[in-house]
Formats: C-alpha cells, structure tokens, sequence
C-alpha cells in the first residue's frame, strides 16, 4: 500500500514536469514570434520612413527645377537675344536651406559643349553649312530623308553625309588630339569617330578603317548591337568601339548630347575660358591663339557673331564658312543639377530644358542619379 501511494505521486510530480518544460517551450516560442514580428514591424515603419523621406527630397528636387524655369525666364525676359555668363542663371552652384534638409543646382549652357548628336547623319554637312541650306532633324523634309537613309544603304544621306564631311566630326577628331590623351593620337582618334558615325547612322556600312557595325558587336563575349540612333547619354560612349575610360573621361567636360537633336551650334559667350581645347578644334588653331581669342571676350560676351570675328585676335585663324556657321550668340539648351537632402534622404537628379520661341521653358528629359 504504501509502495503504491509513492509511485502515484512520482508520476504526478513527474507530469507536473512535463507540463512545465511544455509551458516555457510555448512561451520561448512565443516570444520568438513576437520578436520576430516586432523586428518586421520596425524594418516596414523605417521602410515607409524612407520612402516618405526620399519622396520629400524628390520633390526638393522639382522644386529646384520649377525655381530653374524662373531663373531662365527671368535672364531671357531681360535679355532674349542673347545668352552670356553674367545672367543670373551663370552663377555658381548655389545651396539653399529647407525644412530639415536643403536643395543645391547648378545650371549649364548645353551649347557651350560640342554636341555628339551633331554626327548623326541628319546633320548638317559642310557644304550645307556654307550654303546656308540644310534643315532640322525635326522637318517633314528631315524625316524623309532619315525613311530613305533607312530604306537604301546606296545614295542615302547616311553615305553622302560621311564623316569628313560633317562639321562636328572634325571638330570631335581635333578635340580628341587636342585634349594629349596618353596613347591617342590621329589614327586612335579618326577611328573613334568613325565607330561613332557607325553607331549614329542606320545602314550597316563601315566607315572607314576604324568604323565598327553590328557584326563587331555581336562577337564580344556580351554581344549587342549599333544603337542606329542618337546617343541618348554622354555615358553610351562606353559600348562604343576605341572609346577607352580614359578618353570618354577627358571628353566628358567637353562634349555632350541633346535628344534627338543633331545640331551644331556652339555659343562663343559661354564657352569656358578654363577649357580653350573646345574652341581650339573649333578654330583649327593653336592652344594659344584659343586662349587669347577667349581672354580677348567680355564677360558679357557679344551681342552679334560679326563682332566676335572681327576679333584682331582671329587674324591669325583663317576660318571657312562652315566654321564661322557654327557660332552663335544665343542658347536653347540648358542642364540642371539638382539635388536635395530631406533629413537622411539624398536625391539626385539632372534636367534637360529647352527654351521656346515664346521664351517658355520645357523639361525635355530628366535623368535621376549622379551623372
């Protein structure tokens, strides 16, 4: 009897045992959850907090660009036939405080840099640029012929329109020497514009020794093929042929790319007198004589392209009409660089502008990130 009585009561106390290990399994795996749960609930707040952050800083960011349109406005209300580095638009990157944050731009004259677009074979050639004739990539007329260009690889603009014949390309070949890249030299840099006339035109003939088409392209060990178009960025100059790191980043404070636009029109009163290189291939001329026609300019530039070459400095360049037709006083383009900061956040973001005949300002494109 009494052996009977202790064994009762070893096996109650043993699931009296039991039934605690279960309870504090359930509560450890309890707490886990809720860890677990509070951890994913704190990740999605900071997560909407980001994203209410980064919001924030975007719209910093378009209001830089709405206080941009202004800003041009302004200058061209004052000012509209001509553009030059004392406007109000010309100055210094400025940074403005805002509520928890800030927003820094700075804008850029698109027409005081050598346009890679000016290649494409919608632009105008040398003997059109003499004569005066030639139209926009945007008339009927343009249209047609770039159909045609397409449709025949024979008698097409594409091949009258070689590269020795389009103004830019030239300048673009002398820029390049210009710029004493380490390694380049005239061969290295007639066979980069050839490579970017091929990816600029929409036949598959080579241009000359250093062109490439799609067929050099597909063989890489990550093919792709010619654009046939615009570039749409400066950065496309990376998929293309003989352009190295190092010369895409020499020419990046020189040259750059209006959208589907293949004009070549360079603004004398806003080219930097820091970077003579630019208006030395323009010229044809000597370092030195670009520098002295630059030191030679007001800082409120010219009010006619007569006047800048009637500059005694430029009696030492014999310019041809196609050089001379490449100037002009006044710009369309514009660059932003904006960016904000909204307490944590940071944002980015450059914009393309176009002023109208009508002197209103319109976003052509907007790039976001670094660039």
């Amino acid at each position: 009897m009494v052996i009977k009585q202790v064994s009762t009561s070893y096996n109650k106390s043993g699931q009296r045992g039991v039934a605690l290990i279960t309870v504090m399994l359930i509560v450890a795996l309890a707490s886990i959850i809720a860890a677990q749960m509070t951890a994913r609930l704190q990740t999605q707040m900071q997560r909407s907090t980001n994203i209410s952050f980064n919001q924030q800083a975007y719209w910093y960011a378009l209001g830089a660009e709405a206080f941009t349109k202004r800003v041009l406005i302004k200058a061209f209300k004052d000012e509209p036939d001509v553009t030059h580095l004392e406007q109000i638009w010309a100055e210094e990157g400025s940074n403005y405080p805002v509520y928890f944050g800030e927003i820094s731009g700075e804008i850029s004259d698109l027409q005081s840099c050598l346009n890679l677009n000016a290649l494409h074979p919608e632009a105008k050639t040398k003997a059109e640029a003499k004569s005066g004739t030639g139209s926009s990539s945007n008339s009927p007329a343009a249209k047609n012929k770039t159909k045609s260009a397409t449709a025949s690889s024979t008698g097409s603009r594409s091949n009258s329109a070689s590269n020795k014949q389009l103004p830019a390309a030239t300048v673009l070949e002398a820029l390049i020497v210009n710029l004493n890249i380490e390694g380049i030299g005239n061969f290295e840099a007639e066979a980069m514009v050839n490579a970017l006339t091929d990816w600029l035109d929409s036949n598959d003939i080579i241009t000359g020794s250093g062109g490439a088409e799609d067929n050099d392209y597909a063989s890489r060990e990550f093919p792709y093929l010619a654009a046939n178009s615009y570039l749409a960025s400066v950065n496309e100059l990376r998929l293309i042929e003989h352009f190295t790191p190092a010369v895409i980043l020499a020419l990046t404070p020189y040259v750059c790319v209006l959208p589907q636009n293949p004009q070549h029109l360079i603004n004398i009163n806003t080219l930097d007198a820091e970077k003579p290189e630019l208006l030395q291939a323009l010229l044809g001329s000597s370092l030195e004589d670009a520098q002295e026609v630059l030191s030679a300019r007001d800082s409120s530039g010219y009010g006619d392209v007569a006047d800048f070459l009637k500059l005694k400095e430029l009696t030492k360049v014999r310019l041809e009409k196609w050089q001379t037709a490449s100037f002009v006083i006044d710009s369309e383009y514009f660059k932003l660089k904006a960016s904000a900061r909204f307490n944590n956040s940071y944002f980015s973001m450059s914009s393309m502008m176009k002023v109208n005949d009508t002197q209103q300002i319109q976003v052509i494109s907007r790039t976001i990130g670094r660039n």
